[in-house]
């Protein structure tokens, strides 16, 4: 099974079998919070004539898949690089100048990318430990060509470390698989939509059920008042809004909608199920402490998916 290249937080790629199970062969897949794409990686036997739409609100995020997807080698060439604490920070600041004009840029035009900013990012998030990478939030910023602090005087060097593994914590030696990786993602993603913006964008009629059968997979960020805050380089308030646009849908026979969140978060009608699962990573292993929602993590799915000896039946 293909896995992103980076690691991210609040992946789905340990459960996504079970998401499968229940979407079943689906003519149509949307997936508004890609992230690392995990549910669409995942997806059993030949995915070739389907339709299949995934974006993300983070333009680094949107920025890679769609580079890798039409520049491969060129995203690799960027990607493959020793771990390196001054190149990690410099290429921090760098990034972090790109993300407003490259979010612009990945809005404007649906086939613009840029191969090097996704080779830095991919490898910084690989360098990076926990959360905040390219949110432009952190204290240290490049001035006249200088990495500089700018809070109180005598605040020191405290920044941000590196996770010495680099790509072998992830599943690749850069120098050994990078670009076979990278290929292999470009060969997956040839007839994959990928869009940067709103999720809403992609979850009307005309992206979803008209289409026919539709799996909508839906993994918004977490409640923001029930887990760590600046876990996403974007934070958006959206869980309250998501569960509502899946309610609203929930009924419809065209469409299979699986809604990810944390124990309590959302309260959804019998006709769903609810699966709990446990998270066996996250930031937890990067280095943040404890890992205290692992056991809370929830998927409800709508009661057009598939239950029971349906599963695995095809369209």
């Amino acid at each position: 099974m293909l896995n992103a290249p980076f690691p991210y937080y609040g992946g789905k790629s340990s459960i996504a079998s079970e998401v499968w199970a229940r979407f079943g062969d689906v003519a149509n897949l949307v997936e508004p919070f890609c992230g690392s794409a995990a549910v669409l990686l995942a997806r059993p036997g030949n995915h070739t004539g389907h339709i299949e739409t995934v974006n993300d609100a983070d333009g680094m995020i949107s920025n890679f898949w769609r580079a890798v997807s039409a520049a491969p080698d060129e995203v690799a060439y960027h990607a493959d690089w020793p771990v390196n604490e001054n190149d990690l920070h410099a290429r921090h600041a760098w990034l972090v100048r790109q993300k407003d004009s490259l979010q612009a840029k990945l809005e404007g035009d649906p086939d613009y990318y840029d191969a090097k900013i996704a080779g830095w990012w991919c490898w910084g998030m690989c360098c990076w430990i926990g959360s905040g990478f390219c949110s432009g939030n952190g204290p240290w910023q490049q001035l006249d060509g200088q990495l500089v602090h700018l809070g109180t005087a005598g605040q020191g060097v405290n920044r941000q470390r590196i996770r010495l593994g680099g790509f072998a914590e992830v599943g690749v030696n850069a120098s050994d698989g990078v670009y076979e990786w990278m290929e292999q993602l470009s060969e997956r993603l040839k007839r994959v939509r990928v869009c940067c913006g709103d999720w809403t964008r992609v979850c009307g009629p005309t992206p979803t059920f008209k289409h026919g059968m539709t799996g909508v997979f839906l993994d918004p960020p977490y409640d923001q008042t029930i887990r760590q805050a600046d876990l996403y380089r974007i934070e958006t308030p959206v869980s309250a809004a998501v569960r509502e646009w899946a309610l609203a849908n929930g009924d419809n026979p065209l469409m299979r909608i699986a809604l990810c969140g944390y124990e309590g978060e959302h309260t959804m009608p019998d006709t769903w199920e609810c699966l709990a699962w446990k998270a066996r990573g996250g930031y937890a292993s990067q280095g943040d402490g404890s890992n205290v929602n692992a056991t809370k993590e929830r998927i409800w799915f709508s009661k057009a998916c598939l239950r029971g000896d349906q599963q695995g039946s095809l369209l």
